[in-house]
């Protein structure tokens, strides 16, 4: 995640760049508690329906294993789904869970939160309610496959406030979507909403069938553009938006132009060491995910590649162990090939969202094809195109070798 008010901030008040603490680092845990949604939403990464999945955990082996996460001292958790709250002890997880790690958070299409279901969120104490939309009214309605979802997400919204639970809007950047952008940072202005989430389509899931609607690079640069003069006003003037974006980490490398267009060198290095300190895509290292089987993958969007599952090993064992693939999304420089490989700014975006190199090329090592930074822009030289065309064609499905 890339949390850009958060480096703004640096740009007006510098802080001490914060230095990694020695041995492995303890991830943030996506935690896909079921994959039963009451919505079909177009890009859904876990190809979740409004039924009943076989083998999803039983309440002793997640009540074991959020022991576990405790003990391993994890820093946060995100119960995900599906729609988490059609979890049958969704709420006994969420208790216990909120006695285990200092930050936990509900990621949620917001239609379930009113009345009784708003008064139990409120009673865990969440440290933050993210509500998904794809912009607004009807748009919301198609892409999340249900009429009504945009009206029942509002009233989520609304129900949390109400309560003083801090809450997010989740928006996921498509074409048939980037156009509601300037739209949905004003409903965040109306409604008082805390954070506002732009996330960039992953093909994984429902999303990998629906790569032909990722946004342009063009569209993308324009949405990130909008996002930083809103980002730059609010930190300027102490509004209380706080603008995150995650899925493309070349939204840092971005970030970092526009900072050295319009502030002195100083300033540039002291940013670039910032988000270096950050170190971009942390699939493997900062991030992990257990999805509803129980099965333990680097990321939400890693669904093909399985480290272990919780259901036959604690999950601090498999995150601790000789796994070969989490041991390269670890190294630092990854081995990235292409465009990637030749970045100057790899230490600042990490090489990116591997899974889509995965997905068109069967190589997690490939050139991330959602880049929109120009040749220039990374230091390669010899072109002056923007970027790779964005892949409108079938997925390469090649029997995947990984190492």
């Amino acid at each position: 995640m890339f949390r850009l008010t958060e480096y703004m901030h640096q740009l007006i008040a510098p802080t001490p760049v914060r230095q990694r603490r020695p041995g492995p680092v303890k991830p943030v845990v996506i935690w896909n508690l079921t994959r039963r949604c009451n919505l079909k939403c177009r890009h859904c990464y876990t190809v979740s329906a409004d039924v009943d999945f076989p083998g999803e955990l039983s309440h002793e082996q997640a009540m074991e294993t959020l022991e576990d996460l405790g003990r391993f001292k994890v820093p946060a958790i995100i119960l995900s789904g599906g729609e988490p709250l059609d979890r049958f002890d969704f709420f006994d997880i969420a208790m216990r869970a909120r006695q285990m790690v200092p930050m936990l958070a509900l990621s949620t299409n917001g239609t379930r939160i009113h009345g009784e279901t708003a008064d139990r969120i409120a009673d865990v104490g969440f440290s933050y309610v993210g509500i998904s939309l794809d912009g607004i009214g009807a748009t919301n309605d198609w892409f999340r496959g249900v009429e009504g979802a945009f009206a029942d997400a509002l009233r989520g919204v609304r129900a949390c406030k109400a309560r003083g639970i801090k809450v997010g809007l989740r928006f996921c950047l498509t074409e048939g979507t980037q156009h509601h952008l300037p739209n949905l940072l004003q409903l965040c202005d109306d409604e008082g909403v805390d954070k506002f989430y732009l996330s960039h389509l992953v093909y994984a899931g429902r999303g990998d069938k629906n790569r032909g609607e990722d946004a342009a690079h063009l569209r993308t640069r324009h949405a990130m553009d909008l996002l930083l003069d809103r980002a730059w006003v609010a930190a300027a003037e102490d509004m209380p938006l706080d603008i995150v974006t995650g899925n493309n980490d070349a939204d840092a490398g971005y970030f970092l132009d526009w900072v050295r267009r319009n502030f002195d060198a100083a300033k540039v290095a002291h940013i670039r060491a910032h988000l270096a300190a950050w170190g971009g895509n942390s699939s493997g290292l900062g991030v992990a995910n257990i999805d509803n089987l129980g099965r333990v993958h680097p990321d939400t969007y890693w669904s093909d590649y399985t480290v272990g599952n919780v259901k036959t090993a604690p999950f601090s064992q498999l995150w601790t162990g000789d796994d070969p693939m989490l041991a390269l999304l670890r190294t630092r420089p990854r081995p990235l090939k292409g465009r990637c490989g030749a970045c100057t700014l790899k230490d600042v975006c990490g090489g990116n969202t591997r899974i889509r190199a995965l997905q068109l090329t069967g190589d997690p090592w490939a050139e991330d094809p959602a880049c929109y930074l120009s040749d220039a822009e990374i230091g390669v030289t010899g072109s002056d195109r923007l970027t790779v065309t964005p892949f409108r064609g079938k997925k390469h499905d090649p029997a995947h070798q990984f190492f």
